[in-house]
């Protein structure tokens, strides 16, 4: 017999149709967040669980005693919401699904760059609200980026990669700072050892970094106060890796010329306060959010579990 997978959200037509080649699957077709009570029983009753990052795979669904599942295919790089340590512990392998996301999500880092640099929200919205009072030489500048410095906090392949379009379709200068050496770059770029020296010298910084718990809260409300009030923020990897509530006080306060923001703190719950501001780009995690893009992540979701099941190597194992 087929085994049985659960997919917790709905998924690409085309991913649909390749995990019912190879399993006995269960959709969720109102595509509504699963509740514990849900996931409780997918646990008990399902081979293997198709989630994403909306999925909170906690300790105590790992250790249910009646626990069926044997394999947890994420559609999405961030693992941030399953315990791996008492994944590993309950003989639960995790998947993740990297590579493919790279370019689509810098694209909406490139998207963010340009819309906080140029006022492009401010302006839409005067344009929207009939206050454009035309033409004008002067009024609601934005500010350019070619040869300005680009400050790139965590560098694997999304950083990688949005530094390298930034270098070379922007002319900006780079720097960065990771906590492992970096030796494989294919473009100009300075490293920081020091994170306050990149903060205090960037233009722009763009958060690049991994959903590992450690990061909670890496650029804290002292870090920020290292970042020039002219300069901008941009961040693409985890919510939680700001202290949110800091960076909306030095927002609201001009103390920092504009944020480009496309995760937040407990999505999708964003403040009022951030969502009134006008000096900020707001995108609703959307990352990856290509047709194309999601179906490769979703494949590579399908391609781990078939390896799972058929007792071979999963490339994504995490």
């Amino acid at each position: 017999m087929k085994p049985k997978i659960i997919v917790t959200r709905d998924i690409p037509d085309e991913v649909e149709s390749k995990l019912k080649q190879y399993f006995r699957v269960s959709f969720n077709r109102e595509d509504k967040v699963f509740s514990n009570d849900i996931l409780e029983k997918a646990m008990e009753n399902a081979d293997g669980i198709v989630c994403t990052v909306t999925d909170n795979i906690t300790e105590k669904l790992l250790t249910l005693p009646n626990k069926k599942v044997k394999i947890i295919a994420n559609i999405g790089v961030g693992v941030d919401h399953i315990d791996l340590q008492s994944a590993k512990q309950n003989n639960v392998i995790i998947t993740n699904t990297p590579d493919v996301l790279t370019e689509a999500t810098v694209d909406i880092a490139t998207l963010l760059l340009l819309s906080v640099t140029r006022n492009a929200f401010l302006m839409e919205t005067m344009l929207r609200q009939g206050e454009w009072k035309g033409f004008s030489l002067t009024e609601n500048l934005g500010v350019g980026v070619r040869g300005k410095t680009l400050g790139l906090v965590g560098m694997g392949r999304i950083g990688k990669a949005f530094g390298k379009r930034a270098h070379e379709v922007f002319g900006m200068k780079v720097l960065y700072y990771n906590r492992s050496p970096v030796t494989d770059l294919k473009f100009e770029a300075s490293v920081r050892f020091d994170l306050d020296a990149l903060l205090e010298e960037s233009d722009v910084i763009s958060l690049h970094l991994s959903s590992d718990k450690g990061n909670k809260n890496f650029i804290s409300k002292s870090r920020m106060k290292k970042i020039r009030p002219s300069s901008f923020l941009i961040n693409t990897s985890r919510g939680d890796v700001i202290d949110q509530m800091a960076l909306i006080d030095l927002l609201e306060k001009k103390k920092l010329a504009g944020a480009g923001l496309d995760v937040f703190l407990n999505e999708p719950n964003v403040p009022l306060r951030l969502r009134r501001l006008s000096n900020v780009t707001l995108y609703p995690h959307i990352g990856s959010a290509t047709h194309e893009t999601r179906t490769k992540m979703g494949m590579l979701a399908v391609e781990n579990l078939i390896a799972f099941f058929n007792e071979k190597k999963v490339i994504n194992q995490l």
